[in-house]
């Protein structure tokens, strides 16, 4: 299970600094630094999307948002020479105890950062700004991020480089994209956010942001291990459905293949298993919170609604039958999920009670409420008869 906690490291002047470390289930199959530069230390949808792509798949994140330490990008003021040597002595830090950053992202201010110390962080396999300025003279020092310098850097770059930019960004020009790119040698991509605002507010603009940069940076990334630390089965073409075998984690460990996407399964070692993945019922769970929360996120986004992220927490137990007022079965034992909704943003109560109300009828809740019919067959493998 993914799980967050503060990183503390000494920066650049000795002074105590901290970012947000997001671990993947099991060993990081690699390690990204994201720095972030926003006003009052809230990068919002932005720096969670980030670290759910990568934690999505198998990757460490450490997010540092240059405000908390005096930083800012708010009119693009100065003071942020000192937050290039935080993002290099942080890189140092994760190298001594996590493993050193392979893939390097800057959104803002934090873009300039990250391709100013790139050379310093030999290990970084791929390089990605957002929205990021080409000339930093009046944010720093000019020897240190002064326009003529950085772009050397990014000619000599000699890694990947991803640059995704909005081209209504009413903080930093696009055309500072335009001279990053053009300063960059082969293989560099460009990945228009469209409308999107320069902090990645609405929810979906961050998202896609997210996942465009995740895929992208696997490309230079090896080959993720197999969730249960063994060999996943080849994927025939146009193979769909899920497709459930057991993996090394024994006794009850199992790798579940979903289209392109491998997951896991176990139990707690409690109960004799390898706590590998999330319990059968905790992804029956899983489904229906993810359901429910596109589901709202779909109608807010239809409505124009200003609904900035639906969070949806789920427990699953047995309880007697007869402490059930509303259910039809009296007698023995039934199974009882709670669901709580949160919502963030400026809505009405008008608009909360509403999405409640359309939560209830995601598909999958509406699978667990109907009769479902489960038809059972046994494969035959080679060499066997029935």
């Amino acid at each position: 299970m993914t799980q967050s906690r503060t990183l503390l490291f000494d920066g650049a002047r000795g002074q105590r600094l901290a970012g947000r470390l997001d671990l993947p289930g099991g060993k990081p199959r690699a390690v990204v630094l994201v720095a972030h530069c926003f006003a009052g230390g809230d990068a919002g949808a932005a720096a969670d999307q980030v670290a759910l792509s990568f934690t999505g798949q198998g990757m460490a994140v450490l997010s540092l948002d240059f405000a908390r330490s005096g930083h800012t990008d708010e009119g693009l003021s100065a003071g942020f020479s000192l937050g290039v040597d935080d993002l290099a002595s942080a890189a140092d830090h994760l190298r001594a105890t996590v493993a050193a950053p392979s893939i390097l992202i800057g959104h803002s201010l934090g873009g300039a950062a990250v391709l100013a110390i790139a050379a310093r962080v030999p290990e970084a396999r791929a390089v990605v700004t957002l929205a990021t300025p080409a000339d930093a003279t009046r944010l720093a020092d000019l020897e240190q991020i002064g326009v003529r310098a950085q772009l050397q850097r990014i000619a000599a770059l000699r890694r990947p480089l991803l640059v995704m930019h909005a081209p209504g960004d009413q903080v930093v020009d696009i055309d500072n994209t335009r001279i990053i790119f053009e300063a960059a040698r082969h293989p560099k991509s460009f990945v228009s956010l469209d409308n999107a605002d320069h902090r990645l507010t609405r929810p979906a603009d961050a998202a896609y942001a997210a996942s465009v940069m995740a895929a992208w940076a696997s490309r230079y990334l090896p080959v993720p291990a197999d969730p249960g630390n063994g060999t996943s089965p080849a994927r025939q073409p146009g193979q769909d459905g899920v497709v459930v075998t057991e993996s090394d984690a024994r006794p009850f460990g199992q790798r579940i293949a979903v289209g392109g996407h491998d997951l896991a399964a176990d139990e707690p070692a409690a109960i004799g298993g390898a706590d590998s993945g999330p319990t059968p019922y905790d992804l029956l769970l899983a489904g229906l919170g993810a359901c429910t929360s596109i589901t709202v996120r779909m109608y807010a986004e239809r409505k124009g609604w200003p609904l900035r992220l639906v969070t949806v927490r789920l427990r699953h137990r047995r309880i007697h039958a007869s402490d059930c007022t509303g259910c039809e079965t009296q007698t023995g034992r039934l199974d009882h999920i709670e669901r709580e909704l949160q919502f963030d943003g400026e809505l009405t109560g008008e608009q909360r009670a509403r999405l409640l109300d359309i939560a209830e009828r995601c598909p999958v809740h509406r699978t667990l409420h109907s009769e479902v019919l489960v038809s059972t067959t046994q494969a035959v493998l080679g060499g066997e008869s029935c």
